[in-house]
């Protein structure tokens, strides 16, 4: 083990039944995760899943064209590659590292068996697909509906709302390509963020200084999507 990383902080894996604990966590694998280190490629065979701890992976969808728009942000609440037990033997989006830190893995086919066998893991990992699910949709309409503005709010938050602390170090090119927009519009909203006292942005580096000012200024959708995550899953994200 590296370090004083341990599987319960993935929230997911701290909620397993103690059955499945027993089974599961000797299979665990921790390893880093670089920013940038591309999981898996949409087509690519699921063999092992991945549970982020102190870290956060982008659900990426990519055109023939290459171009990428993010579906939902992946961090110690949940799981990469959920899809492997709902029948997906492929990863249907690409799955990339958003924010540098560790993650356990953990062999496909060990977690089929177990949800195969324990109906209390098969209602927590379908919770935990559904309130994805909403993430998703929601992020699908946000960037079809919503500023530039409203939607670099909610992604911040989303994002933030996955590791422990209020800092998220990330380039504003890549959160050009997260959201899908120029990287111009990102760093004009950042600007006029940080002018506004909400965020604090220095050498890639992000820091939250006002939530609720932030909540605020971001659309519906954002507490639409967590809201879920509080319903399905209340002790998987905290504020």
């Amino acid at each position: 083990m590296l370090g004083t990383h341990s599987p319960r902080q993935n929230h997911l894996l701290a909620a397993l039944p103690a059955p499945a604990r027993e089974r599961l966590y000797p299979h665990l694998e921790l390893g880093p995760l670089p920013l940038g280190e591309v999981l898996y490629e949409s087509g690519d065979q699921l063999q092992h899943v991945y549970f982020p701890i102190a870290s956060i992976v982008s659900l990426l969808h990519v055109t023939a064209e290459g171009a990428s728009g993010e579906l939902a942000v992946v961090g110690d609440e949940g799981v990469i590659g959920i899809t492997l037990l709902m029948g997906g033997e492929a990863m249907s989006n690409r799955a990339v590292v958003q924010s540098a830190g560790h993650a356990y893995r953990l062999k496909g086919q060990l977690l089929k068996e177990e949800f195969n066998r324990s109906r209390e893991l098969q209602h927590l990992l379908l919770r935990y697909t559904q309130a994805l699910l909403t993430q998703m949709s929601q992020t699908t309409v946000c960037n079809r509906q919503h500023s530039v503005d409203q939607q670099l709010c909610r992604w911040l938050l989303l994002s933030l709302d996955r590791l422990s602390s209020n800092r998220l170090t990330m380039t504003q090119e890549l959160i050009a390509n997260m959201v899908g927009v120029r990287r111009e519009a990102v760093t004009q909203v950042a600007g006029k963020l940080q002018s506004a006292g909400l965020i604090h942005y220095n050498r890639g580096r992000i820091t939250l200084l006002d939530r609720p000012r932030l909540e605020a200024r971001a659309c519906e959708c954002y507490q639409v999507a967590k809201s879920e995550f509080d319903r399905l899953l209340p002790y998987a994200i905290t504020s």
